[in-house]
């Protein structure tokens, strides 16, 4: 038996009766993009969120962009953010046209908000700051709100991994008014393909947003601004409302039980579970961070041939990848975040764990790792 990062072959068991009705639907509707099945996801999203506005948008790439251009981020503009995540974050900031600032992670892998403060009293051209609430892990909202001020920044949310996640009684994504989402397969709501979505605040970023979205029109044929091709397609919005959607909050809860349960099995074996500092996390992965010694590749080598696979997030920090090399800048050695790459690995986590697929990574850690 494999433990698989994710099962999409047992999601697609329990979601094919709803997911082919919603097919069918669209099929039966004639219309196929930016429709009425793309209007009632974002308002179903943005009610479950908790947000005014939801935008859908071909990827969380695109969502991170638009909403940076929303903001009024562009060319000379500079945007402090985190080294440790994947490369979309940093690559929707070179796409608008910023230059990425990248600065150190704390101990939980999140941006570091002393350092960020820091960074922003010596540095006056940074204007937008974009954090990433990683692994699930829901950073605190009110420092996130106290920085916007402070600075005079704009605070858009990376929260890719953090649907579900809450602090302070307040969702991930409602600290600066601007947040960016993925629908990526793996993702705690993923489709059956790519999207994204763009959470707003207010109702000037969406018309904004929904008008980039669509190559620049503000209305039919008649192009505002140079926009994107980035259009949440009619289907995916109608299996992720249908389908998706309604179970969000099940599979939130199995995700947590799993995770609670690999936070107790795992102490003091080697590998440090890395687990949130406050709030509720979305549970996106669950991290570990592999003692001084054992090489992490290695071990996770030996994991596989137990039957379990494990996944590494992430290797390469994003100042270090080569499309990265000449722009930006960082600030200090990064040692946090290098200690990340360099020793984290990702067990598996999603609702379709069973129990005994959960036994079985628990025995697996213990075996290479007790």
């Amino acid at each position: 038996m494999t433990v698989l990062a994710n099962d999409f072959k047992a999601q697609w068991e329990e979601l094919r009766e709803d997911v082919l009705a919603a097919v069918d639907r669209v099929g039966r509707s004639g219309w196929l993009v930016l429709g009425d099945e793309v209007r009632a996801f974002e308002t179903a999203l943005a009610q479950w969120w908790g947000l005014p506005h939801a935008v859908g948008v071909a990827s969380g790439l695109d969502a991170i962009e638009i909403g940076l251009r929303c903001a009024g981020i562009g060319e000379g503009d500079r945007v402090l953010t985190t080294p440790l995540t994947a490369f979309a974050t940093t690559l929707a900031v070179l796409r608008a046209g910023a230059e990425p600032v990248w600065v150190d992670v704390d101990a939980t892998g999140a941006l570091d908000l002393d350092l960020a403060d820091q960074a922003m009293v010596d540095d006056e051209g940074i204007r937008a700051v974009v954090p990433v609430h990683l692994f699930g892990h829901p950073m605190d909202p009110q420092r996130l709100t106290e920085l916007a001020q402070r600075h005079g920044v704009t605070v858009l949310e990376d929260c890719a991994q953090s649907a579900g996640a809450t602090r302070a009684g307040r969702p991930t994504g409602a600290a600066g008014g601007l947040a960016a989402t993925s629908l990526y397969p793996t993702k705690n709501l993923g489709a059956l393909g790519d999207g994204g979505v763009l959470l707003c605040a207010s109702e000037e970023h969406a018309v904004r947003a929904r008008t980039l979205r669509d190559y620049g029109q503000d209305r039919r044929y008649h192009h505002a601004e140079l926009g994107l091709n980035s259009r949440l397609d009619e289907l995916h919005a109608a299996m992720l409302r249908s389908a998706m959607l309604p179970r969000l909050d099940r599979w939130l809860a199995r995700r947590a039980e799993v995770a609670d349960h690999y936070a107790r099995e795992l102490t003091g074996m080697g590998l440090e579970p890395v687990r949130p500092t406050g709030g509720s996390s979305a549970n996106h992965l669950f991290p570990v961070l592999v003692a001084d010694g054992p090489d992490p590749e290695a071990l996770a080598g030996e994991l596989r041939e137990l039957g379990v696979v494990v996944g590494r997030h992430y290797p390469f920090l994003c100042p270090d990848q080569p499309a990265a090399q000449g722009r930006g800048r960082t600030v200090g050695e990064l040692a946090n975040a290098r200690r990340f790459a360099d020793r984290e690995l990702s067990l598996p986590l999603h609702p379709q764990l069973s129990d005994a697929d959960v036994d079985t990574v628990v025995r697996a850690c213990r075996q290479v790792a007790g």
